[in-house]
């Protein structure tokens, strides 16, 4: 996600991998809850096991009467809410606070591409009553991104207690850009989250090619619920621990990179690594999701200044940044004018995506969901996306082995997607305060 301008886009015929189809809007969209509108929306997350209710997940809005501060040390911003909307099934939407951030040991930050983030409930909350928020702070003045676990004060009604946070991850963020910032459950049960790579441009920090430094340009898999034959992460300074010195989690013992002494030619002790790491080498992977129906993880990763592109995530997959962009080996010069790190290796050494496109038709990716729903069969079975500068709404088919990918409607300032679960319909959330459903036109 940029949280600036757009510049206009088109569609890259690709290796004979890609292709687009240029045509008038095939969908529509309406609003998702009668007139219900929202403050900052970011992202839409789904109840566990439920039908009935979804979540819309609030940025954060800065304090009535304060403004940011243009050093970007931070402004006075209002902690970011989630907004509960029930009665999906009876066609009945009510909203309803369900939760409001306040963190006590910093300040929030919801400028520019930072505040409240993601928002994840945990498969068996009926039981543990824990759900888990991704997040931007200032402590003592310094960026952080996190990871927290809360509690339910209640289950029914749901709502959540201000006052249970247990931090499990605060990674020092050495620029307001590039947080990733999204977390969901996946299939096996474990919480995966999506990381940066600390902002600037070009990897200027020079995070994305490793493994052994901080939380950056990457998808985490951790295991909340410290099953057994499970190990504890490696000791990091972002690793919040108890007083006995353990975390407050575990990492699965499938994880790709437990037992790794290499990665990208280089040699890395196993005991340095972030064993976290899930999928590697993503610039910005702004939304990820799970196919309900194959488990399959896509990704839409935001890119540097040619390409955006979009990518099925699988274990241990390194997607190239910053040596490539896109398909493309990444050598140009970075946003602010300086020249860019130079690419260790060829585009043929990393996973590729499926998709990209160029600034002809935008210029920062919103990564999306499939649609297994069947009320709008333009899109039935595609993953649907959408790019937040130029406001173009696209679908992505397989077909052959080859993903066909055309523009379906476009809207403002898209910056996440999700699902009615009553009835399968995709969920659009837009900055400008309404969260929309795709329907047939």
């Amino acid at each position: 996600m940029r949280l600036r301008s757009s510049a206009a886009l088109l569609f890259s015929l690709l290796l004979g991998m890609t292709s687009a189809v240029a045509q008038d809007a095939v969908v529509r969209l309406e609003p998702a809850f009668g007139d219900m509108k929202f403050s900052l929306p970011v992202a839409v997350a789904p109840l566990p096991g439920s039908k009935d209710v979804v979540f819309v997940i609030e940025k954060g809005d800065p304090v009535p009467g304060s403004s940011t501060d243009k050093k970007k040390k931070g402004g006075d911003f209002l902690g970011g809410k989630v907004q509960m909307i029930s009665g999906l099934t009876a066609g009945k939407p009510v909203k309803t606070e369900v939760f409001q951030l306040n963190p006590k040991d910093g300040k929030f930050d919801a400028a520019g591409e930072c505040g409240f983030l993601g928002f994840a409930v945990h498969p068996k909350y009926k039981e543990n009553k824990q759900v888990f928020v991704y997040y931007s702070l200032r402590i003592d003045g310094k960026l952080h991104q996190r990871v927290s676990r809360f509690l339910l004060s209640s289950v029914s009604p749901f709502k959540v207690d201000p006052h249970s946070e247990q931090p499990f991850i605060t990674q020092l963020d050495p620029a307001a850009n590039h947080n990733g910032g999204d977390l969901h459950f996946g299939p096996d049960g474990y919480l995966y989250i999506s990381c940066g790579d600390g902002g600037s441009g070009g990897d200027a920090f020079d995070t994305a090619g490793y493994i052994n430094k901080g939380f950056h340009a990457a998808v985490y898999r951790i295991d909340v619920d410290k099953k057994a034959g499970n190990p504890a992460p490696n000791p990091h300074a972002s690793v919040v621990t108890d007083a006995k010195g353990q975390a407050f989690y575990a990492v699965p013992a499938d994880n790709p990179f437990l037992k790794v002494t290499s990665h990208r030619g280089r040699p890395v002790e196993p005991a340095s690594v972030r064993t976290e790491a899930w999928a590697t080498g993503l610039r910005n992977a702004w939304r990820f999701s799970f196919d309900p129906q194959t488990g399959a993880c896509f990704a839409g990763d935001v890119g540097q200044g040619l390409y955006e592109e979009i990518d099925i995530l699988v274990a241990g997959g390194d997607y190239g940044w910053h040596d490539v962009e896109g398909f493309h080996l990444f050598n140009q010069k970075d946003s602010g004018g300086k020249k860019a790190k130079p690419a260790l290796a060829p585009a043929s050494a990393f996973k590729a995506p499926i998709h990209e496109y160029d600034r002809k038709l935008g210029n920062s990716v919103t990564g999306g969901v499939v649609c297994r729903g069947e009320r709008v069969p333009a899109i039935a079975g595609a993953y649907v996306f959408g790019d937040f500068a130029s406001g173009r709404i696209f679908s992505l088919h397989e077909r052959g082995g080859r993903w066909e990918s055309r523009e379906i409607a476009r809207d403002a300032t898209i910056a996440g997607f999700g699902h009615d679960p009553s009835n399968g319909d995709v969920l659009v959330a837009s900055l400008t305060g309404q969260v929309k459903r795709i329907v047939r036109k």
